[in-house]
């Protein structure tokens, strides 16, 4: 088959559009006869850099149709299928797509790039990422017998996308990008990475950043086995080569081994711990989960004991956007999840946490006061909470003190903060705490985590309190709070927890204030409730 790159010209000078859009244009009507695959970049009715909302609509408004009408026109006159990114409008807004394209013009299919810019797309732009948190499988598009793969752009980074792909036995991955700031060798060693990991040939149309440019561009066609067939750096212009879509790239799966895929050979040693979290039950970071949230005190405890795994394991399954959980320390320096200071109360031990160590808590009983049908359970480490529930849901994490008054140990915070980060969940939680001093050290040594500002010993300046200390949430105490601290708070971007709420009539009054969390030990009534208010406030 006869593969064709077409590589354009790109610009930062928005007003040079009209001239770099007729010079794509120019590039398909080079088109010939004979050509069976022409592939051209990423967002071809956005010739030049479009720096704003205003500008981008515009040039999508008066390129996109005629681009779309061109690409139709090159598929009939050439007997081609065609494959081009363009902007597509869906009810839910605007996508970055990929067309495909049958010989006869007729559109196959579509992929909506499923990594989006955060600075550029969703910022700038604002274009529907809605769905890039939804569980997907990888787009197929199969015309004429071979199945086309597709990636667009910055998917081209997510190394972890390319296994799943594989198992889709793909023919071709079909590439349109930009992938402006990156050198000529890094787009290469990306591009025969994808091919060497799926067994597939890639295609990829780029843009030139300039003739002379060490970066952007690297229109190529990359076999199954890493050999790269056409590469045009910098070229402006279109290559063409050929290839066969039925050659697959085999190799002995280890010395002495039978013949098998690179990814086939991958599998068979796979160790799904070894990586970062991922898969369908991962949700969105606290950054993009949509507000308003509930949020599990102490896990689903009115079904299971507290600051148990139950209890979290209810919620979580259940859907809760969020869990909290209290954090003290024992004696010999173990993080332990327990609210009370003491034991008496949820457990069969007696006197302080930190009076005992992690071994001589192990052997009291952490169930049997809520039900005999917990006998058994035990207290839990922060650790636990972590390897099992890391990105599954938004975390509270209540680090408590003996007193308001007085800074916390370095050393124990610091341990808290390296569990956070060794199991990846920086963006999945945030520390809340009523002590200042405990999170002012937060702010100065680990400004990466987020900080939520609890009640402590001036409940009714919550929210001065967070805007002095630079902390992004605040954790209202009913009924230490009013309407007026709450239009502060958003005033200034300070996000609005509320502790507590079981009452249905008392949760819809706190959401219709402007709370975006609610606290509670009844996670699926009151979790009906803001859904149902969700509903009501969407249409």
């Amino acid at each position: 088959m006869k593969v064709c790159i077409i590589q354009p010209e790109y610009s930062a000078d928005y007003s040079l559009s009209d001239l770099y859009f007729e010079r794509e244009m120019a590039l398909l009507d080079a088109c010939e006869p004979g050509m069976d695959i022409i592939v051209l970049p990423e967002a071809c009715d956005i010739p030049c850099l479009a720096p704003s909302k205003e500008e981008f609509l515009a040039s999508y408004r008066k390129y996109n149709q005629p681009l779309l009408e061109k690409v139709v026109a090159t598929a009939r006159r050439c007997h081609a299928m065609v494959f081009v990114s363009a902007v597509q409008e869906v009810e839910t807004g605007l996508r970055n797509t990929t067309y495909a394209y049958d010989r006869q013009g007729n559109l196959a299919g579509c992929y909506y790039k499923q990594h989006l810019v955060n600075r550029s797309e969703v910022k700038v732009r604002h274009m529907d990422a809605g769905y890039t948190w939804e569980f997907s499988e990888p787009t197929v598009i199969e015309m004429e017998g071979i199945r086309f793969g597709f990636l667009t752009c910055y998917d081209f980074y997510f190394y972890e996308a390319f296994a799943n792909m594989a198992r889709q036995k793909l023919d071709v991955i079909i590439g349109c990008s930009h992938q402006r700031s990156d050198t000529h060798s890094a787009l290469e060693i990306i591009t025969r990475n994808l091919a060497y990991n799926t067994n597939a040939y890639v295609v990829r149309a780029s843009v030139s950043m300039g003739e002379n440019s060490p970066t952007g561009g690297c229109s190529m066609v990359v076999a199954p086995n890493g050999d790269v067939l056409t590469n045009m750096k910098s070229r402006v212009g279109m290559e063409c080569v050929e290839i066969d879509v039925t050659k697959k790239y085999y190799k002995s799966a280890g010395f002495g081994g039978e013949m098998k895929a690179h990814y086939e050979y991958i599998e068979d040693g796979r160790r799904p711990w070894k990586y970062r979290p991922g898969g369908s039950a991962i949700v969105p970071p606290d950054q993009w989960m949509p507000y308003p949230r509930v949020c599990a005190h102490r896990g689903f405890n009115t079904v299971a004991p507290e600051n148990s795994m139950p209890a979290y394991g209810a919620a979580v399954a259940m859907g809760a956007e969020e869990i909290e959980f209290d954090l003290w320390f024992t004696k010999d320096g173990e993080i332990v999840s327990i609210h009370d200071s003491t034991l008496e109360r949820v457990s069969t031990g007696s006197g302080r946490v930190w009076e005992h160590t992690y071994e001589e808590l192990l052997q009291m009983d952490f169930g049997v006061k809520f039900s005999e049908a917990y006998k058994g359970l035990r207290i839990l480490k922060f650790e636990e909470i972590l390897k099992k529930f890391s990105c599954h849901t938004i975390m509270n994490i209540h680090i408590k003190t003996r007193d308001n008054d007085h800074p916390y140990d370095e050393a124990l915070l610091e341990k808290i903060i390296k569990l956070i980060e060794k199991y990846d969940c920086v963006q999945y939680c945030y520390i809340m705490s009523g002590n200042d001093h405990l999170l002012r050290q937060v702010g100065e040594k680990y400004p990466h985590i987020l900080r939520c500002v609890g009640g402590g010993n001036e409940r009714w300046r919550i929210v001065d309190r967070a805007i002095e200390m630079g902390c992004e949430k605040v954790q209202l105490v009913k009924p230490y709070f009013n309407q007026e601290m709450i239009d502060k708070a958003k005033a200034h971007g300070i996000g609005l927890n509320v502790f507590w709420s079981d009452d249905p009539e008392e949760t819809r009054k706190f959401l219709d204030m402007g709370i975006e969390v609610i606290l509670t030990n009844d996670f699926h009534r009151i979790n009906e409730v803001v859904c149902a208010w969700k509903k009501e406030h969407q249409k």
